[in-house]
Formats: C-alpha cells, structure tokens, sequence
C-alpha cells in the first residue's frame, strides 16, 4: 500500500447508493481500492467481492492452544509437582479444573484474533495510516480507486463512472 500514492475517492451519501455504486462500478472493470464507512453496510464485502474471512479458524486455533496450555498446567501442577487433596477429590480431578480452563481459553482466543488481525491487516504501532476523506468518520461512504491498478483508464473516465454510479463527489487524492 505504500507504493501507491495516487488515488481517485468517490463520496456517497447513503449505503444503499453505495451498494449499487459498487457493482456499477466494478461492471465498468474499474477495480476498487477500499471502501470506507462509517458503519457496517450489510452486504458491502460481497459485493466488492471478498473472501470469507479465516478469523474464525485463527480463534479456534488460539482457543484449542489455551484449553491445552490451562489443562496441561493444572495437571501438572496440581497432579505432580505439588499434589494436594482440595475438598476430597482426586490430584488430578477435571471438574475443577473447568473455569480456569474456560478463562485461559478465552484469553488466548481473544488475544491471538487481536494479534492476526493486526499482522493481516499491516496495523503497525509506528504505521499513520492513510485518511481518504474524513467525513468517512462521520456520514460518508468513500470508495477509493487506486490508479495503479486501473492503468487501462484515465482519471476523467473513472471519475465518470463514479459520478454515473451514484457518487456526490469525485475527487483526486495524491499521499506524499
């Protein structure tokens, strides 16, 4: 992403001009950048056609890594290096063992999706990133076009074909 600088964003106004703007747009073999939103739009990574995300995987990985770090742990050291009999049950008993299973596991899951999300995502603690149109935070969806990728097409062209699938504004954005 650092390499492309010169962009063209379109302003929409509401989500559902978005959605159709979308397809519009990807119709006229312009390929999209990004598009950003102020909130989530039900049906926008379809239609900019994403793949399933493997999150879910990662948490289920995370989560199975925690479940065994908890349990290994407690049968270790409630089992072998410090056995003690806690209200009359065997060293090693599973029932007790539950809930410090289940928090590890949701700690582990929890922090392992937040850490793949950074490193997929290039969230860097040192990285600025890179700000469209910042009405984007507020009540604008913008749709970023990368003119690296839509070498094929000139600037008016595709500023034609954003104003045609519905966008309020079509403008240039050159990142230093």
């Amino acid at each position: 992403m650092d390499a492309n600088k010169n962009f063209v964003v379109g302003i929409f106004d509401n989500e559902d001009v978005l959605l159709e703007g979308v397809e519009k747009v990807r119709g006229n073999g312009v390929k999209i950048h990004e598009v950003y939103s102020p909130f989530p739009v039900h049906g926008l990574d379809e239609a900019l056609g994403y793949k399933r995300s493997r999150l879910p995987m990662a948490a289920f990985l995370f989560g199975m890594t925690g479940t065994g770090l908890a349990l290994t742990m407690q049968i270790w050291m409630l089992g072998y290096d410090w056995p003690m009999i806690i209200g009359g049950k065997n060293f090693a008993s599973l029932p007790p063992f539950i809930p410090v299973t289940f928090e590890l596991t949701v700690l582990l899951a929890a922090l392992g999706m937040v850490a793949t999300f950074m490193v997929v995502s290039d969230m860097k603690p040192y990285k600025w990133p890179r700000q469209f149109d910042l009405r984007s935070t507020d009540d604008k969806h913008v749709m970023a076009i990368d003119l690296a990728l839509n070498a094929g097409k000139s600037i008016d062209d595709i500023k034609r074909i954003l104003k045609e699938a519905g966008a309020s504004e079509a403008n240039d954005k050159n990142f230093e």
